[in-house]
C-alpha cells in the first residue's frame, strides 16, 4: 500500500524477497508460503510480522465428540421454554445432526432477554439438558439467566491517553 516501486538502495535481486506493489497469484511450491508485513508509521513506531500458511486441516470425527455450547433465548420464560421443546423435538426427529452444527447455528440467532446455555458433547446429553430446561428442572451443563437490556458499553484505546481527560 502506498508504493509505487521499491527501495533503489536495497539490492533486491539479492534473495529471494520482493516488495509487491499490486496483486499477483501466489502458487503453491510444496513448501508452506510465507510472507512479511511491515509497518511504518509516520510517528516512528514500526510493526513487523511473518505470516505463514497453516498446515492442511485433518479431518477428523472429533467434532462429534467436542464438548460445545448451545445458546437458547426467548423473550420471556415461557418463550425461553417453548424454544427448548421445539429445539429437543426437532433434534430428536433428525438423528443425523452433529451437536457442533446445531451450537454454529444457534449462536448466530438474536439473544433475547431470557437465556440460557447448555454445555455438551453429544446428542443425549443435550436432549437430557433441553428436556429440563423446557420443564423447568435442573441439569448438568444448564445455565439459565435474565438479561434486563443489553448495556451500551464503548471501549476506547486511546494510545499514551494524555488527549483524553481522566
Amino acid at each position: 500500500m502506498h508504493i509505487t516501486e521499491p527501495s533503489p538502495h536495497v539490492d533486491w535481486s539479492a534473495g529471494a524477497v520482493s516488495v509487491l506493489t499490486e496483486n499477483r497469484p501466489w502458487p503453491r511450491t510444496g513448501q508452506p508460503r510465507r510472507a512479511g508485513v511491515s509497518a511504518f508509521g509516520v510517528s516512528g513506531t514500526n510493526g513487523h510480522v511473518i505470516l505463514e500458511q497453516a498446515p492442511p486441516a485433518e479431518h477428523t470425527t472429533q467434532a462429534e465428540h467436542s464438548v460445545v455450547p448451545w445458546v437458547v433465548s426467548g423473550r420471556s420464560a415461557a418463550a425461553l421454554r417453548g424454544q427448548a421443546d421445539r429445539l429437543c423435538a426437532h433434534l430428536q426427529t433428525h438423528p443425523e445432526m452433529q451437536p457442533v452444527d446445531v451450537g454454529y447455528s444457534l449462536v448466530a440467532r438474536t439473544r433475547f432477554e431470557h437465556r440460557a446455555v447448555l454445555i455438551g458433547a453429544g446428542r443425549e446429553e443435550f436432549v437430557h439438558g433441553l428436556t429440563a430446561l423446557a420443564s423447568e428442572a435442573t441439569a448438568p451443563g444448564l445455565v439459565r439467566g435474565t438479561v434486563r437490556a443489553d448495556p451500551k458499553v464503548a471501549f476506547l484505546f486511546s494510545g499514551q491517553g494524555s488527549q483524553r481527560s481522566g
